[in-house]
C-alpha cells in the first residue's frame, strides 16, 4: 500500500473487512504513509479508506465495528434506493433520507446504486438492487443520489453481462477488449460505462453547482411524483407515475430560461434538450410526461441559457 501511495494513489477500497479483526486493520492502516506532497497533496494528508462491510441488519459482525477506521460501503442505501425507484416504496418517504433510514452518518457512508457484486445478485439487496438493465429507473435513482446531499457518492461504471460469473469483454483468445466510444459519448464493445451517460455525468455538474446547500421546498403528490430545491442553486423533479406530472412548482432559481441537463446539454449558450422558464417568483410550470424517455428533469444556476 505504501508503494502505491508513493506512486500517487490517494485511497483504497478494502475488500471484505468484516472477515478481519478491526484491531489488526488499525495497525495496518497506521503504518501507511501520508500522501506525498510531491504529488500535490497537502502536508500530513492521509489516504482515503473505504471498507466493504455488507450489513443490512441482523449481522453477527456489524459495520459499526469499523467506522473508527474509515468510511463504510453503505449497502442499505443501495437496497433502499432500488426499492423506491422500482416503485415499491413511495417518494413521500424520502423526506428523511439518510440516517432516518438507518444509514450511517453522511461523512462515513459511501453510497451507491449498485456495485460489481450486487448488480449480479451477489451480496446484499437481492431483487431490489437497480442496475443498468433497468435504465430508466436506474438513471432516476442515480439522479436522486447525486441531487441529495447525503453521503460520499460513488457512480458505477461496468460492462454488460448475461451470466453473473461473466468477465469483461474479450476476444476469442481471451484478450480484454478496450471500450469504443459512440457519438453520444456512450461506450461500445460490451462496455456499459454508466458514468458516460449524459443523464449521469450532467448530474455530477448539478451536484457541483449546488454544493454547500441543503434540500428545501420539497413537494410530492403522496406517491411517485416529487420535486425539491437545493438552496437557491438547483431544482429537480421526478415522475414514476403512470400519469403526467404537470404542476406549477417553486424552483428557487432566479428568473430566466434554463436547460434541463437530463434531456440535453448546454452548448455554446443553447440547449440541446428541453428548456424550462422560471418566473420572477421562482416558480415554473413543470411538465414531465409519464411516457418521457427519462422520468427526471434537473436545472441549476450553471444551466441558465
Amino acid at each position: 500500500m505504501n508503494k502505491m501511495v508513493n506512486y500517487g494513489v490517494a485511497g483504497f477500497r478494502v475488500d471484505a473487512v468484516k472477515h478481519m479483526w478491526p484491531g489488526d486493520l488499525q495497525i495496518i492502516y497506521n503504518r501507511m504513509n501520508n500522501l506525498p506532497t510531491a504529488h500535490g497533496f497537502p502536508p500530513n494528508a492521509r489516504p482515503f479508506l473505504t471498507q466493504e462491510v455488507i450489513d443490512l441488519g441482523g449481522e453477527a459482525v456489524t459495520r459499526d465495528e469499523y467506522t473508527h477506521l474509515g468510511t463504510i460501503t453503505e449497502f442499505r442505501h443501495s437496497a433502499e434506493i432500488g426499492r423506491v425507484f422500482r416503485g415499491r416504496n413511495p417518494f413521500r418517504h424520502l423526506t428523511n433520507w439518510g440516517t432516518g433510514w438507518g444509514f450511517l452518518p453522511s461523512h462515513l457512508a459511501l453510497v451507491f446504486i449498485d456495485n460489481h457484486d450486487n448488480q449480479r445478485g451477489h451480496g446484499g439487496g437481492g431483487s431490489d438492487v437497480l442496475t443498468y438493465k433497468v435504465p430508466r429507473n436506474y438513471k432516476m435513482a442515480t439522479a436522486f443520489m447525486l441531487a441529495h446531499p447525503f453521503g460520499i457518492v460513488r457512480v458505477m461504471s461496468s460492462f454488460s453481462f448475461s451470466d453473473s460469473e461473466q468477465g469483461p469483454p474479450q476476444d476469442a483468445n481471451g484478450n480484454l477488449l478496450s471500450p469504443t466510444f459512440n457519438p453520444d459519448n456512450s461506450c461500445g464493445t460490451g462496455w456499459v460505462c454508466e458514468h458516460r451517460w449524459r443523464q449521469i455525468y450532467n448530474m455530477i455538474g448539478f451536484r457541483n453547482a449546488v454544493a454547500g446547500t441543503q434540500i428545501n421546498d420539497w413537494w410530492d403528490n403522496g406517491n411517485y411524483q416529487m420535486a425539491f430545491c437545493r438552496g437557491s442553486r438547483g431544482f429537480i423533479a421526478f415522475n414514476l407515475e403512470s400519469f403526467d406530472l404537470n404542476q406549477s412548482l417553486q424552483t428557487c432559481l432566479p428568473a430566466g430560461t434554463y436547460c434541463d441537463v437530463i434531456s440535453g446539454d448546454l452548448v455554446n449558450g443553447a440547449c440541446t434538450g428541453n428548456s424550462i422558464t422560471v418566473g420572477g417568483d421562482g416558480r415554473a410550470q413543470i411538465v414531465l410526461p409519464a411516457n418521457a424517455y427519462d422520468g427526471v428533469l434537473a436545472i441549476h444556476v450553471n444551466s441558465r441559457i
